[in-house]
């Protein structure tokens, strides 16, 4: 668990006539990692000849889905966790599955396509209709016949859109206008009756965009004409589109399921590609988790009837690289994704999955520090955890909710923060009072945070140290196992040394908390000196900037202090506002009091969560993991098959 889990090189000869059975349970069985083969005396092996043809099978039906799926209906509400339907389905040859993709292709494909050729048709229509209306409409005051716009023997009409009406006064020909658009907005609607002598001024006018109209007849009775065919053109959009959508749900599950088994076979042909191939045999490479070595080795062996031949060699952590497998307890798999965000560890390198988990909670629980925000996060979680059984993702998340949410309410009261001073001030009907009083150990709790920002400084600077400490404790460990031991002498011992002998001098010297005899002080100073001196020698000059760069990481702790402070002074501010409202808004301000407690208090919950969040990993990512993690590995991705619409039966 401290490291990436063990892995195991494979690799297995066999014979040709066995490939296809051995791909089939490769991919069944998921143990195993194939990549393309290395060995370039081997021939690379071909894409197989029905690769290709699924290939097509499968570009047809998501073509034909993604065209259903567009028409059909958007359901409302809250879908997240919705369990998905699944077709049972019986094994069945490769030529069976190709039969029936070929079936519901041809029952589905052509219809399917013409409808929606037809829909565009009409949209297209549509939109020229819809343009044909809006200039008829601006023709409308006219009210003239549309034969008579254009050039005839004597006389040219012209209609169109002006913004400027003197370019067209003081002109020998007639005009008619309309003021369209808004009233402070230049834009007229003009008719142009002239003479054909002044098609030439016509031609050259300014500020003046002519409109063209096809048709015939009055413009009300075209412009009514042109409003039925929009119509009768919706009516048939509308009969397609339920169609579609019927069809849809009615053969959605058939379609998605034979997609899924064309997938999975693509998948087992593509394969091949990776393998080394002779005249009569192929070489297969990967990766398996050590753990299954043994397992496959059988699987192998009796699929092949023992005419294969297979090497196991587990992976050295030096100088091997395999993919990587992180093998965690379920409470830190979320972890996992801010990890991925990251970078994962290297094969020879800690996987610090469980330590960015716990501090990931600390931090976030001692920034946003209120019970009753906590108190929230933790019924919310709880909800979804069991409300939504059928999705492991939203279970996973919320099981971390549930852990988040408790560690809020236990900050919560060691702060004394329930919703800020909430339960003092309208409970206790005195701001200033504690919400319990005890004594643990000769500390006196709760500890005011809001009047005792010091000592809660000092406490998030201290866990910044031990945070620190863990990281170059974990690279130390690191050193170890990588078998680096003079590494821990340069990189992690001078660090401890410089802290202690450093911590001591500065605790009597500046902070006076202690006194120091002769002997511990001489002590202290060795230990300063030598942790100096190799630092210096390990970096040069650069030594200095790796000293201050260390107390800024330090110090980047302080912003727990900071965001606890602005959570609480947030829900303090709006507790003031809520207690004052009924004074400054009598009657009203009483309904109206509790109102704006729910509303800020829960925008004021998503805004420091968010907050909270994004601050915790950065201090992972920035100041603790810049001591010993370096990251740059693969996932272990197994060659299995993955379902979601299809179960199979035997």
């Amino acid at each position: 668990m401290l490291l990436p889990a063990e892995m195991a090189k494979i690799n297995i000869l066999l014979h040709k006539r066995d490939s296809e059975k051995l791909v089939k349970a490769l991919h069944e069985s998921g143990l195993m990692e194939i990549k393309r083969v290395s060995n370039k005396e081997l021939w690379e092996a071909k894409s197989h000849p029905d690769a290709g043809v699924l290939a097509s099978y499968e570009l047809r039906l998501s073509r034909i889905i993604e065209i259903l799926k567009n028409y059909s209906p958007k359901k409302k509400g809250f879908k997240i966790g919705k369990k998905i339907e699944k077709k049972r389905i019986k094994e069945r040859s490769l030529k069976e599955k190709i039969r029936d993709a070929e079936k519901i292709l041809n029952e589905l494909e052509e219809r399917v396509l013409e409808n929606e050729k037809r829909i565009n048709e009409i949209e297209e229509k549509i939109e020229s209709l819809k343009d044909k209306e809006e200039k008829l409409r601006y023709l409308l005051p006219f009210n003239i016949n549309l034969e008579w716009l254009g050039k005839s023997k004597y006389v040219i009409i012209k209609f169109g859109i002006s913004t400027d009406l003197t370019a067209l006064q003081n002109r020998d020909f007639v005009f008619y206008h309309r003021k369209i658009g808004k009233k402070k907005e230049n834009l007229w609607v003009v008719l142009i009756v002239a003479h054909v002598s002044q098609e030439e001024e016509l031609r050259k006018l300014r500020n003046f965009e002519e409109i063209q109209i096809e048709g015939k007849g009055n413009v009300k009775e075209a412009l009514k004409k042109v409003k039925e065919e929009i119509k009768i053109l919706k009516e048939e959009k509308e009969k397609l589109r339920k169609e579609l959508a019927h069809l849809y749900k009615e053969k959605k599950l058939e379609l998605f399921a034979i997609r899924e088994e064309i997938q999975i076979e693509k998948e087992r042909k593509d394969i091949f590609r990776y393998f080394g191939e002779t005249n009569y045999t192929f070489l297969i490479e990967g990766w398996c988790l050590a753990k299954n070595k043994e397992r496959l080795k059988k699987l192998v062996e009796k699929i092949t009837n023992g005419s294969c031949h297979v090497e196991i060699k587990t992976a050295k952590r030096n100088p091997d690289v395999p993919p990587v497998h992180l093998e965690n307890p379920k409470w830190a798999k979320p972890f996992e994704t801010f990890l991925e965000l990251f970078a994962l560890p290297k094969y020879n390198e800690i996987n610090p999955t469980i330590f960015l988990g716990i501090s990931f909670i600390i931090f976030f629980a001692f920034m946003l520090g209120d019970a009753g925000y906590g108190l929230v996060i933790f019924l919310l979680s709880l909800f979804a955890y069991i409300k939504f059984k059928e999705s492991e993702f939203i279970r996973r998340w919320a099981f971390l909710g549930i852990w988040l949410g408790l560690g809020n309410i236990i900050t919560g009261f060691l702060f004394n923060s329930f919703f800020g001073d909430f339960i003092p001030r309208f409970i206790y009907g005195d701001e200033n009072k504690m919400l319990y009083h005890a004594k643990i150990f000769g500390i006196e709790l709760p500890i005011d945070a809001i009047h005792k920002p010091i000592l809660i400084l000092s406490i998030a600077l201290l866990l910044g140290l031990a945070h620190l400490n863990l990281g170059f404790i974990l690279g130390a460990i690191q050193n170890w196992k990588r078998g680096h031991k003079k590494e821990i002498i340069k990189e992690q011992v001078p660090w401890f040394m410089l802290e202690i002998g450093g911590g001591m001098l500065i605790g009597e010297a500046i902070l006076e908390l202690w006194s120091l005899n002769v002997q511990l002080k001489i002590i202290a100073m060795i230990f300063t000196a030598i942790g100096l001196i190799a630092l210096f020698k390990n970096n040069g000059p650069l030594g200095f900037f790796e000293l201050t760069g260390f107390l800024g990481d330090w110090l980047s702790y302080a912003r727990l202090l900071a965001l606890g402070l602005a959570t609480a002074g947030m829900a303090l501010a709006f507790n003031v506002v809520a207690d004052l409202l009924p004074d400054i808004i009598p009657y009203v301000g009483i309904i109206l009091m509790p109102l704006l407690l729910i509303i800020a208090h829960f925008a004021n919950l998503l805004i420091q969560s968010l907050g909270a969040a994004i601050h915790a990993l950065r201090l992972q990512y920035v100041e603790f993991f810049n001591r010993f993690y370096e990251g740059g590995g693969k996932k272990f991705m197994p060659f299995r098959i993955r379902r979601k619409y299809t179960e199979e039966i035997r």
